[in-house]
């Protein structure tokens, strides 16, 4: 079983080298674009990775390879359930081929699932020392 430390390190050496269908699919849901839903990329959650994260909807979108497998993501998608969590998963060729569609269920489902409040997953990548931090002096 990884560490956390090693877990944030894969996340990220995953985030320098994503797919190519998850840069397609990350051009359309970075900065908001998507329904003003904000998205992570490759954030940890318990022992996983997930490969995109609505934290205000609780929703991972995986984009999946040929070379998935089916009981490994059986036991992940069980255990996101239990922390109030819901994946949708598109193929590889979905988000190359059909981005549009992709797009209208990710937005369909985000809408359809209710607001979450008073919880927080730490950031992937914290802003430096001090930065954007305000003090009531």
């Amino acid at each position: 079983m990884p560490t956390p430390d090693e877990l944030q390190h894969r996340a990220s050496e995953m985030r320098r080298n994503p797919t190519e269908p998850e840069k397609r699919f990350w051009r359309h849901v970075s900065n908001s674009r998507l329904g003003c839903f904000k998205f992570r990329r490759q954030q940890v959650i318990g022992f996983f990775i997930v490969d995109f994260f609505c934290p205000s909807r609780g929703l991972i979108v995986e984009i999946d390879g040929d070379t998935h497998d089916q009981p490994y993501d059986a036991r992940r998608d069980g255990f996101m359930v239990q922390q109030g969590f819901q994946t949708i998963r598109f193929t590889n060729t979905d988000v190359m081929q059909n981005m549009d569609g992709v797009l209208q269920v990710t937005l369909a489902t985000l809408q359809a699932l209710p607001p979450r409040t008073g919880w927080r997953l730490p950031h992937p990548n914290p802003s430096p020392k001090g930065e954007g931090l305000r003090t009531n002096l």
